[in-house]
C-alpha cells in the first residue's frame, strides 16, 4: 500500500490529487495540524473547569463533555479545510463571495431571528446554531481583496468608497448584537488591506485618528465597551475576567502544575473559550505559551515568504487579508489574557473551544491553502510584472 501511494502520488501522476499535493504548501498545513492539535489538548485541560461551571442541579456535565464535543468539530472542520484547499484559485474566489453575500444577510437576521447568549445575540437556527460573524471573517478577507484588485483592470473605481461602506455596514450590525471584538478585527482587516492597497499617508492617519476618537466615544456611550474598559483598568465587577485570566496564566509558573493539575482554571469563566491561553499557561507552563506564540508567528512568516513569489494582485490582498484575520485575532486573544487589552470575547483560532469559529476556522485555513498553491515548475522569474501592470 505505500507502494502504491507513492508511486500515484509521484511527480510523474497527473491526477487531480497528485497535482494538489505537490501544489501544496505542505510547510503550512503541518503548522495548521499542529494547532489544531495543540487545541485538542488545550480543550481536554479546560473542559473540566468549564463543566463543572456549566451544570446544573438537574444536568451534570461530564468533565470531558467539551473535549468530545471539539474532536467532531474538528473532524468536520478537516474536511471542509481538505475540500477547500482543492478549489482552484478561481473557484475559490467564487465560494468566498458566495459565502460573504450570504452570511451577510444571515448577519442582518439575526437582530430578527437571532438567540441571546450571555447577554448576546449573535447566533442564528435552531437546535445548531451558527454565528454569522465567524464565517463572514474569511469570505470578507477574500471579498474585499478582489474588491481592491479591481482597480488593476480600471484605476476609476471607487474601491476605498465601496469597501468602506460594506465594512461600515458589517461594523453597524455587530455593534448592534452587541460585539465589540468583531468589529475591531473586520475594521482591522480592512485597514490592513488599505495599507497595502496605497492608502496616502493622509488617509491613513485621519483613520487612525477616527478610531480613537471612535473608541473614546465607545466608552462613554456604548455600554459593553464601558464596561469592559473599567473591567480591565479597575477590576470592576462581573467584568474583572482578565485578572482571573492572568492569574491562572502565571499561576503555573514557566513549566506549569502538570495536565490535570490546575486550580485556578475553575475560576474563570469561559477557560474553554476566551481564556484557554491561560488554562496552557497554568497546567503547561510560560513556555508552553510561548511555543504557541512562535508557531502563529511561524504561520505569518511562512505566508509572507509564499507571497514574496507571488504575481496576482488578487491572491496578495485576499491572502493578507486572512492572515491579518488569523494573526489578529490570536494577538487579541493572548495580549486579553496577559491583560494588555480588555476582554472581548474572542476565541484563540484553532485552540479554542467551538462549533461555527471551527469550521469557519477551517474554511479559512483552506482559502489559505488554495489561494497560496503554486506549481512547482513554474517560472517565478518575471516576479512583479503584473503588479507593474496595474
Amino acid at each position: 500500500m505505500p507502494r502504491n501511494l507513492s508511486r500515484r502520488l509521484g511527480r510523474s501522476d497527473r491526477s487531480q490529487l497528485a497535482i494538489w499535493f505537490w501544489e501544496l504548501d505542505r510547510v503550512l498545513l503541518a503548522l495548521i495540524m499542529m494547532l489544531i492539535a495543540i487545541g485538542l489538548i488545550a480543550v481536554q485541560a479546560a473542559s473540566p473547569a468549564s463543566a463543572r461551571r456549566l451544570s446544573t442541579a438537574t444536568e451534570t456535565l461530564s468533565p470531558l463533555y467539551f473535549f468530545y464535543r471539539q474532536l467532531g468539530w474538528v473532524i468536520v472542520s478537516l474536511g471542509f479545510m481538505f475540500v477547500v484547499s482543492m478549489l482552484p484559485k478561481r473557484e475559490a474566489r467564487r465560494l468566498a463571495i458566495i459565502m460573504a453575500c450570504i452570511c451577510f444577510v444571515l448577519l442582518m437576521l439575526v437582530p430578527i431571528m437571532g438567540n441571546t447568549v450571555n447577554g448576546a445575540k449573535r447566533w442564528i437556527g435552531y437546535g445548531i446554531g451558527i454565528q454569522p460573524s465567524e464565517f463572514l471573517k474569511p469570505a470578507y478577507a477574500v471579498t474585499m481583496g478582489w474588491i481592491i484588485s479591481l482597480r488593476v483592470k480600471d484605476p476609476s473605481l471607487p474601491v476605498l468608497k465601496l469597501s468602506a461602506a460594506i465594512t461600515l455596514c458589517i461594523a453597524m450590525l455587530l455593534m448592534r448584537q452587541p460585539d465589540l471584538g468583531q468589529t475591531i478585527m473586520f475594521i482591522g482587516i480592512w485597514f490592513t488591506l488599505m495599507l497595502l492597497a496605497g492608502l496616502p499617508m493622509q488617509v491613513v492617519a485621519g483613520g487612525v485618528g477616527l478610531g480613537a476618537v471612535g473608541m473614546t466615544a465607545a466608552y462613554f456611550f456604548y455600554p459593553v465597551a464601558t464596561q469592559r474598559i473599567n473591567g480591565w483598568l479597575f477590576g470592576a465587577g462581573e467584568y474583572d475576567h482578565v485578572m482571573f485570566a492572568h492569574k491562572t496564566l502565571t499561576g503555573g509558573g514557566l513549566i506549569g502544575t502538570g495536565p490535570g493539575l490546575g486550580t485556578h482554571k475553575f475560576n474563570l469563566p469561559e477557560a474553554h473559550t476566551d481564556y484557554i491561553f491561560s488554562v496552557i499557561g497554568e497546567e503547561f507552563g510560560l513556555l508552553a505559551c510561548a511555543a504557541i506564540a512562535l508557531v502563529y508567528f511561524a504561520i505569518i512568516a511562512r505566508i509572507c515568504m509564499r507571497l514574496l513569489e507571488e504575481r496576482d494582485l488578487f491572491t496578495i490582498m485576499a491572502v493578507a487579508g486572512l492572515t491579518a484575520q488569523l494573526g489578529g485575532q490570536a494577538f487579541i486573544n493572548i495580549a486579553v489574557n496577559l491583560q494588555l487589552f480588555p476582554s472581548k470575547g474572542m476565541t484563540l483560532p484553532f485552540i479554542s473551544y467551538g462549533g461555527s469559529s471551527m469550521i469557519a476556522l477551517g474554511i479559512g485555513a483552506g482559502l489559505l491553502l488554495s489561494l497560496t498553491r503554486r506549481n512547482p515548475f513554474e517560472d517565478r522569474t518575471l516576479l512583479g510584472q503584473d503588479w507593474s501592470r496595474g
